[in-house]
């Protein structure tokens, strides 16, 4: 029988990802903190948390992981249409508050939001120290898109996104896709495969082959400090 890892408030290194329960499937440890230091270790190792406001911390790395390579990403037809008429004004980091409170708000046909209030606070705080980030999409000078995740030295990790106008949310990705790509980062990750990842281009990668590629991005010196304020437009 396979346990799952009990995190204690210290700073303990992770058990490794192998170890992640099939069922519930990536399930590896639970407790701990959302410190900084813990967070980006988290990230660093292939795990992210993910819980709802009444249960302890959980700590996840399923076993298939979605995955896109910045130099590889094209967009599909629909989306390139949208992306050349560029509707809409990208800008980087420039509203990171606004944009986790959106990604928090209840959507429909869901009951409530895996963003707790500590899951915000702690993440205001890697903002603040420079390891999230955030991408804005305006419209009229109004906040109508955007994402934002965590950056490990080659490796951005999606954390959440949402949209308030058809397209705002695939076009913050695809300016996301960009600036990683110039800034040298190898590596998207965007957690659990779904349809609509798909449909932006991830490809899945069985655990073993994600922990590789993932320990080699990981060592990559990037500046993602290079990227702020407002992006030049989309040219093909």
């Amino acid at each position: 029988m396979t346990f799952v890892q009990i995190l204690d408030s210290e700073i303990s290194p992770f058990p490794d990802i192998n170890q992640a329960l099939d069922e519930p499937n990536g399930l590896l440890a639970m407790g701990g903190d959302l410190s900084s230091q813990r967070l980006l270790m988290a990230y660093r190792n292939g795990i992210f948390p993910w819980y709802e406001q009444d249960q302890p911390i959980l700590w996840w790395s399923p076993s298939i992981r979605a995955v896109i390579y910045p130099d590889q990403f094209r967009p599909k037809r629909s989306l390139s249409k949208v992306l050349r008429q560029n509707r809409f004004k990208l800008a980087w980091n420039s509203d990171f508050p606004a944009i986790i409170e959106q990604c928090q708000a209840p959507r429909a046909q869901q009951a409530g939001t895996w963003i707790t209030e500590e899951m915000k606070a702690a993440y205001l705080q890697l903002n603040h120290l420079g390891h999230a980030h955030s991408l804005a999409c305006y419209q009229h000078g109004k906040l109508i898109g955007g994402l934002y995740g965590v950056s490990v030295g080659g490796v951005f990790c999606g954390e959440s996104m949402f949209s308030l106008v058809s397209n705002a949310s695939k076009v913050a990705f695809a300016f996301l896709i960009r600036c990683a790509h110039e800034i040298g980062a190898t590596l998207i990750d965007c957690q659990i495969p779904n349809n609509h990842l798909l449909s932006l281009g991830s490809i899945s990668l069985p655990r073993e082959l994600f922990k590789q590629q993932l320990r080699q991005a990981v060592n990559r010196e990037v500046s993602w400090s290079s990227l702020t304020g407002d992006l030049p437009i989309w040219r093909q």
